[in-house]
């Protein structure tokens, strides 16, 4: 491994390996190699960005050439996740965005506000979560881009309103019209296993919004009976604030992911910028992380967690925790 990598090389290195779209790739490669610091010993890794980069922006002029089309429903993942925000007209996805975010959706009384999806940045602790709006579903008429949407993002928010009392029928619309585009919507605790061919799985919590107003907490209270087993079902009102804090963290525990801090051996850890990694994560996931090489030249490495002693030396098939720090050895 070069000597001297910062963090803000390794940040940009995360984001290149979570880019999906070219634009992304080549955004984050030119970062690396503006945070990289320029010696004999990354010579080798400035000629491999180099020749990244050369390959990418050949690709990109390739595509303006034949002519991208725009695809409103297509949103580039940003993050630590990304979790789409489904629901029936009026639920509140847009109001509960707002409160969440710095985004600035469009939100009236009359249903069908939001026509197009719209994202916005989440802050839990010290990670960055997108939430994405989506134009609402109707009854037995799921719209295919927006099920798309939930496809490809990394978690589900269903959001519906407490106090309607049709709560009921919206959840097993939803549910099931998922399901008929092949997505298999899962809770928090049950893992993301192999399903039949062509089906995905998605983690997802119910979120029963509005439950300021009378009588909602009635309908709340047989969404737990009926789907509490299956899903978490989080109280909100993105009117009062009650309960907006209890979301940001739900939300970060539905995407299955932890936060791993690295330590480079004597120096104090890096705080600010944590690796997420997916749950189950090893050891050796988060050496391949911070750098391929290390996968080939860990010798050993030490751990700070809340289950293990300070400074503990950890084997390579370790089970990381949230909130770990670790310090790699070559």
């Amino acid at each position: 491994m070069p000597a001297n990598l910062t963090p803000d090389f390794l940040a940009a290195q995360a984001k290149y390996r979570e880019a999906k779209t070219t634009e992304e790739k080549i955004a984050a490669l030119e970062e690396m190699y503006a945070t990289l610091p320029k010696h004999k010993g990354t010579e080798k890794l400035q000629a491999d960005i180099k020749s990244r980069l050369s390959k990418l922006r050949n690709k990109e002029k390739q595509e303006g050439k034949r002519g991208k089309r725009y695809d409103e429903f297509h949103v580039p993942r940003q993050g630590a996740g990304q979790i789409v925000l489904v629901g029936p007209p009026n639920s509140g996805k847009s109001s509960l965005l707002a409160r969440l975010t710095a985004a600035r959706p469009e939100i009236a009384e009359y249903p069908y506000t939001t026509r197009t999806p719209l994202p916005g940045m989440m802050e839990f602790e010290d990670i960055m979560i997108q939430l994405i709006d989506t134009p609402p579903v109707t009854l037995g008429g799921g719209d295919r881009s927006v099920i798309s949407l939930a496809r490809n993002a990394d978690a589900v928010a269903i959001v519906l309103d407490a106090s309607d009392p049709c709560v009921l029928d919206h959840i097993e619309g939803l549910v099931s019209d998922i399901a008929k585009s092949r997505v298999r919507l899962i809770g928090n605790k049950e893992m993301l296993d192999v399903c039949e061919q062509g089906v995905v799985s998605r983690r997802a919590l119910l979120v029963a919004n509005k439950v300021d107003i009378p009588d909602a907490q009635a309908n709340v209270g047989v969404l737990i009976e009926l789907y509490g087993d299956r899903f978490v079902v989080q109280e909100v009102s993105a009117l009062s604030g009650e309960g907006l804090e209890d979301l940001r963290r739900a939300l970060f525990h539905t995407l299955g992911i932890i936060r791993v801090y690295a330590k480079q051996p004597g120096k104090p850890p890096d705080l600010e910028k944590p690796f997420t990694l997916e749950v189950g994560s090893t050891l050796i996931d988060f050496a391949a992380a911070v750098h391929k090489d290390f996968v080939r030249k860990l010798r050993m490495a030490k751990a700070w967690g809340r289950d293990i002693p300070d400074g503990a030396q950890i084997a390579r098939d370790h089970i990381l925790q949230d909130g770990y720090i670790v310090e790699l050895h070559a």
